[in-house]
């Protein structure tokens, strides 16, 4: 499967900017899921801003709606 990588980092909403897997979406998961974390871009805007990853913040954020 051809990676779009700079249509990815256009559409990323990730706040850490600085990221290597910035775009590569893949990488992305795989690095989150390796730690029992979600990517940034599942959150809610404020919920992203927040840094936390963790799937307790990811469930709080949503609650809080």
């Amino acid at each position: 499967m051809e990676c779009k990588l700079e249509q990815n980092k256009q559409n990323c909403t990730c706040t850490y900017k600085s990221c290597s897997k910035r775009g590569t979406c893949c990488e992305c998961v795989a690095h989150h899921r390796s730690y029992g974390e979600l990517p940034g871009c599942f959150f809610t805007p404020e919920g992203e801003k927040t840094y936390d990853r963790s799937i307790e913040n990811f469930i709080k954020t949503y609650q809080n709606k």
